[in-house]
């Protein structure tokens, strides 16, 4: 079915499509009679063997959303119906935020990727809260992770108080948190990933953490442009500060090898998709092999088959998600990959 809409959906801009998608999925799901059921039915799986715990958390399987596409945390109920183990939500700041000007996301359709440049658009940290309090009172068996960040305006020497903020206000309505430092579309974001400035935010962040009684785990997503030595430095702050582990990897502002049009290629922007299959395997299996598996890598970039996903946890990862292989093969990417898994 898939694959005979997805040419209608790829003749329109691809933001208005996602909100126009998303929003009759929702209505789909809430109102729809047995629209429920019909999208566990068609797309939800339980097989033994598909369960994890990492990081402390139960997992129905090891597939997972990536944030970026329920920003605000309006669609998870639904999502999760469609088979995913995990949502994750965000990026989301402190204060509403209208990200950066449209149009701001572009289809490489020959390279299978899309260039997005949103600049964390959300409605801010309090809507996000209120309904996932909603959800959780609703449904709390849905793992839910809060990806976090910074708003444009907050200066990088104030940028901690920015991550407190969202992760207090989360803290009771969230699984997990992921600390987005990596993204390329917020200006002066990535200079947070120097060591230094990492370990300050972090330590602060697992302090708060620790002086609960219930801890979250807290996770940082990282970008795939980092040198070995920048890898290097990840795996020493993540066992100085003691977080619970590793999302690889962000999007990439690396253009080599592309087959798109020089004018759609060079916009500017986070690229995903089919290019960073291997350069986001590349650097979990890094990662794993330079930590010595002493923490959990959420393995993410380029997964647009079974194959893909394998290939990624073989190299280190626990957990996997996706996005972009997930608007281009379609929902029922997710059931093939529990398939392939417990074969």
């Amino acid at each position: 079915m898939y694959r005979l809409i997805k040419p209608i959906f790829f003749k329109f801009d691809p933001e208005n499509v996602h909100h126009f998608v998303v929003k009759r999925l929702k209505w789909f799901h809430d109102y729809f009679p047995l629209g429920k059921t019909i999208l566990r039915g068609s797309y939800d799986i339980h097989l033994k063997g598909l369960e994890r715990e990492v990081f402390g958390i139960k997992f129905k399987n090891p597939v997972g959303l990536a944030a970026g596409f329920d920003k605000n945390g309006e669609y998870v109920e639904a999502l999760s119906n469609l088979g995913f183990g995990f949502i994750e939500v965000g990026t989301v700041t402190p204060l509403p935020q209208p990200g950066n000007d449209k149009p701001r996301m572009f289809r490489l359709q020959d390279d299978s990727a899309i260039i997005n440049r949103m600049g964390f658009n959300n409605k801010g940290v309090d809507v996000m809260a209120e309904r996932l309090r909603l959800l959780k009172d609703k449904d709390p068996s849905i793992v839910v992770g809060g990806n976090i960040g910074k708003n444009k305006n907050t200066p990088n020497e104030d940028a901690t108080g920015d991550y407190i903020k969202c992760f207090d206000r989360l803290f009771d309505v969230v699984d997990y948190f992921v600390v987005n430092v990596s993204s390329p579309n917020t200006p002066g974001l990535r200079a947070l990933q120097e060591k230094e400035p990492l370990k300050e935010l972090l330590n602060t962040l697992q302090q708060r953490n620790l002086k609960n009684d219930i801890s979250r785990p807290i996770l940082l997503k990282i970008a795939p442009d980092l040198t070995n030595e920048q890898l290097d430095d990840i795996v020493e702050i993540v066992q100085e500060t003691g977080i619970a582990g590793v999302i690889a990897t962000n999007t990439t502002i690396d253009r080599n090898g592309l087959y798109t049009d020089e004018k759609v290629k060079s916009e500017m922007g986070g690229l995903s998709g089919k290019p960073l299959t291997q350069r986001s395997t590349e650097v979990i299996r890094y990662l794993s092999e330079k930590s010595n598996q002493s923490f959990p890598i959420i393995g993410v970039g380029g997964i647009h088959s079974p194959q893909d996903a394998k290939d990624k946890i073989e190299a280190g990862a626990a957990l996997v998600q996706l996005y972009t292989g997930f608007i281009y093969e379609g929902p029922g990417l997710v059931k093939r990959i529990c398939k392939e898994l417990v074969k």
